[in-house]
């Protein structure tokens, strides 16, 4: 097993290190130095989503929640139809490559930037430490060994990625590593099933019955449950950092809706692991916990060596998808956070990634190995709450205010946090199955919050705004000049 890691761990560093030298400037780290083939890049935005804490969780909960757990991964492939929609073409032409830099260049504001890069860093350390927890468990379930030197190997790789190239080395990691995990887990699920053969598999409950909600509505399998985790899930997906930088490096906004598209096909293709495994776990392993039944799948299955070869692969596999998600977060963090500082450059965006992942190691020391999966809806819903209303109405709506996006954010980040902690320290106060679900009852609270402020502070619309929405608008071939800058690394807005 801990060969397959290490090989993955130096595929992933060698992979990153075959870009370096195109990377020179601070806007080269935030954004490929060049181009990104719509394929390729799709490629990388499938491998950053389907991370290992979510594959892995989500079959879990299939194995032992049921047949709604499915519908988790729909709502995740939902979300990129509302971007391709409503936010790649029109944010790609802005030409600001992180979401704090679109807030103050959209608003006018530092403090809604700085606000904006204090959310970015809350969802990515939720993201991270869902990766890092990840990582322990496997090497604890596998080798006996503590969880930290699983958190130890992804971090070191990601910060070797992140340093040798930023968002290029991260993307060419990013895509061979999808297709290295797609060849893993579909290769060692089809032995599995082939390995089934005539055993009877016990049936896959498709009904939706009454469970125990867990942290953001992870793992309730009530029709209500299910239900009101689809937004976070979809709504989620349209503010997430890691996932809008990707649109920077594209060439254009066609190349961007391109890569969209793309990542579409294959995160339909890539939906069908977790099914496969959620199947197969529930008659095999259905008793285990949820983050650990893939792991514990082909040994129970083929006991011998050809198990222990199986389960190799997989963790290989699995920190494949670490690594992947982990360096995407990292970058896209890091960006934002070197991006408000007075002098940014190539300097600063290596020192905040640096204090970034120390911040996300830390925060994993201190909290327990929860199931991932309900780390990645945490920041999931936290995202369609505030960046998701921020980037829809920044985009569409030219009369949003700084003072409405302000409100915005307190009020959907508030609603969120106040009913994450309400299901932790268990208050007591019962809303039903909004207790347990903030996207449902904060997402709402958020565009609201944003529409009802700017429209009682008129005064603060920002000057130009006509300006801003012609260039995020207008197609490129229709606009001149002076209202599109293609954003070449040299003259990108920050």
């Amino acid at each position: 097993m801990l060969t397959g890691v290490a090989f993955v761990v130096v595929l992933c560093v060698a992979a990153a290190a075959a870009r370096p030298r195109r990377s020179r400037r601070a806007a080269d780290f935030h954004a490929a130095a060049t181009p990104v083939p719509p394929w390729w890049n799709g490629a990388a935005i499938t491998s950053e989503i389907t991370s290992a804490a979510a594959c892995l969780g989500i079959a879990g909960l299939i194995a032992t929640r049921g047949g709604p757990m499915v519908w988790y991964p729909v709502g995740a492939a939902a979300g990129f139809v509302v971007l391709l929609a409503l936010v790649a073409a029109p944010l790609r032409r802005s030409g600001t490559y992180t979401l704090p830099g679109f807030a103050e260049w959209r608003l006018g504001s530092a403090a809604v930037r700085r606000a904006a890069t204090g959310l970015v860093l809350v969802v990515g350390l939720a993201l991270m430490v869902a990766q890092l927890h990840a990582a322990g468990v496997v090497v604890r379930l596998l080798t006996g060994l503590p969880s930290w030197p699983g958190w130890a190997a992804v971090a070191v790789a990601a910060l070797a990625v992140a340093f040798a190239g930023g968002a290029g080395s991260v993307t060419s990691v990013q895509a061979s590593q999808f297709w290295l995990k797609l060849a893993v887990f579909a290769g060692v699920g089809a032995v599995c099933w082939w390995t089934a053969g005539t055993r009877p598999l016990v049936g896959f409950e498709g009904g939706y019955r009454p469970g125990v909600p867990g942290l953001a509505g992870a793992g309730d399998p009530s029709l209500p449950g299910v239900l009101a985790v689809l937004p976070a899930c979809a709504l989620g997906v349209v503010g997430l950092p890691n996932v809008i930088v990707r649109l920077y490096t594209s060439r254009d906004a066609g190349g961007a809706r391109r890569s969209i598209l793309a990542t579409q096909v294959l995160l339909a293709v890539f939906c069908v692991v977790p099914a496969l495994y959620g199947v197969l776990g529930r008659a095999q392993a259905a008793r285990g916990r949820a983050d650990e039944v893939v792991l514990l799948l082909p040994a129970r299955m083929l006991p011998g060596a050809a198990g222990q070869a199986l389960t190799a692969l997989l963790a290989a596999g699995a920190f494949a998808a670490f690594l992947a998600t982990t360096g995407g977060v990292l970058v896209a963090v890091g960006g934002a956070v070197s991006s408000c500082a007075r002098r940014p450059g190539v300097t600063t965006f290596r020192l905040a990634v640096t204090a970034v992942l120390l911040a996300a190691l830390v925060v994993t020391a201190l909290t327990g190995p929860r199931a991932s999966v309900a780390l990645v809806l945490l920041g999931f819903s936290l995202s369609a709450a505030t960046l998701c209303p921020l980037l829809v109405l920044g985009i569409w709506w030219p009369r949003l205010t700084d003072a409405g996006v302000l409100a915005g954010f307190a009020v959907g980040g508030g609603v969120t946090a106040a009913l994450v902690c309400r299901v932790g320290v268990n208050l007591g106060v019962n809303l039903g199955v909004l207790t347990s679900h903030p996207a449902p009852l904060a997402v709402p609270a958020g565009f609201a919050a944003m529409v009802m402020i700017s429209l009682v502070t008129p005064r603060r619309v920002p000057r130009g705004v006509g300006r801003m929405m012609a260039r995020m608008h207008v197609p490129e071939h229709r606009a001149s000049p002076l209202g599109y800058r293609s954003s070449p690394p040299d003259d990108r807005s920050s």
